[in-house]
């Protein structure tokens, strides 16, 4: 869709990031550890002021202790993360439950460790979760289940009754958790992040993995990290030491550094709830229905005014004809489950969104 937009020059609401700049301060701290010399391969795992910057964030932003040295892994982005936390604990012929609609990278990284997806729907229209129906799809086989908090690409969250659904289910057949949550912090209407690591019945058998890019609007970096018990950070590790062995090092000390000012990132809801604010507020005078985004920098929206058009093609349309481009969710589906929605980002400046908001009312 983004190749679309540019063909089209259309304005591209499709790809999920920001077009906005990074912190200036930050962008002044890699240039410092550079010219400071911290341009050599970094420590595996990820370098000391990194590792500890981390865990003072989880402590301060979730009140529980997490171990620098053996519980934090630093990735090439959090897709790295999930891939490596995938390789270490899937084996040929175990399942992994997957929830749909799921972010593309899950199954492709199941597969190629020999591993098979079982896809469970989410209930439309507002995605949640039938956990009765999760516990159906378990058996002897099933290894590993993968949420996503806040979701990519509904916008929905997880709240406490799910994590603790969810903690039933892993105790009483013994499967771990692969939690991404990378949108931790883009979280609306007053709602707390629940993560798996705030769970004592979760934390022992789970991976929380998380993204920089995300939180600092530097997808381009790909700086990620995953958090998990120390006996599974041993199995990570030994992924990871052959997929990237290491992460870029002036970047991982700039973060570090920035990372202990919390309000560097403890305020991003705000920003990031004015935006889906005012694109909302914009698309107001259009015939798409809106489904509540409750986190992430997506707004799901309804077509069925304008049609049973498959949303493929409803996207393709709009970028060659209206001049906007979006994703269709069937995507996000394994057999291209087409509900009709369309995945807008609003990771934009203000100027944008009205541009585009504009053109899809005039339909």
């Amino acid at each position: 869709m983004s190749k679309m937009a540019q063909d089209f020059k259309a304005i591209n609401l499709s790809q999920g990031f920001p077009d906005f700049e990074i912190s200036s301060e930050l962008q002044d701290l890699v240039t410092t550890y550079m010219r400071r010399g911290f341009n050599q391969y970094a420590p595996m795992p990820g370098v000391p002021d990194l590792l500890n910057s981390i865990s003072r964030k989880i402590t301060n932003t979730y009140g529980i202790n997490v171990n620098p040295e053996n519980e934090i892994t630093v990735t090439a982005g959090a897709t790295e993360a999930l891939y490596a936390s995938i390789a270490a604990m899937v084996r040929p012929g175990d399942e992994v439950l997957i929830l749909e609609p799921a972010y593309d990278a899950y199954v492709p990284a199941i597969r190629l460790n020999g591993g098979i997806p079982v896809l469970v729907p989410m209930e439309v229209p507002d995605f949640t979760i039938d956990w009765q129906r999760v516990a159906l799809q378990i058996n002897k086989r099933t290894r590993l289940i993968i949420i996503n908090t806040p979701h990519n690409p509904t916008g929905t969250i997880l709240r406490h009754s799910d994590l603790s659904a969810l903690s039933e289910i892993t105790e009483k057949y013994g499967i771990y958790v692969l939690s991404d949550e990378v949108y931790e912090h883009i979280i609306f209407d007053d709602e707390a992040h629940q993560s798996v690591l705030k769970y004592p019945g979760l934390r022992e058998r789970s991976i929380a993995v998380y993204s920089f890019g995300k939180t600092f609007h530097a997808t381009g970096w790909k700086v990620g990290y995953s958090v998990a018990s120390a006996p599974l950070t041993t199995e990570i590790k030994k992924v990871h030491q052959f997929l990237t062995f290491s992460v870029n090092t002036p970047v991982q000390y700039a973060l570090a550094a920035f990372l202990d000012n919390e309000k560097n990132y403890q305020g991003l809801h705000k920003f990031f709830q004015e935006k889906r604010d005012y694109f909302l507020q914009q698309m107001e005078a259009s015939r798409f229905e809106p489904v509540p985004s409750k986190g992430t920098y997506f707004q799901l929206f309804s077509y069925r005014n304008y049609g049973t058009t498959p949303d493929r093609e409803m996207a393709e349309w709009l970028t060659r004809e209206v001049g906007v481009a979006a994703i269709p969710i069937s995507v996000f589906y394994q057999d291209k489950t087409d509900n009709h929605y369309l995945r807008f980002c609003f990771a934009k400046d203000n100027q944008t969104l009205q541009k585009g908001a504009r053109l899809l009312c005039g339909i």
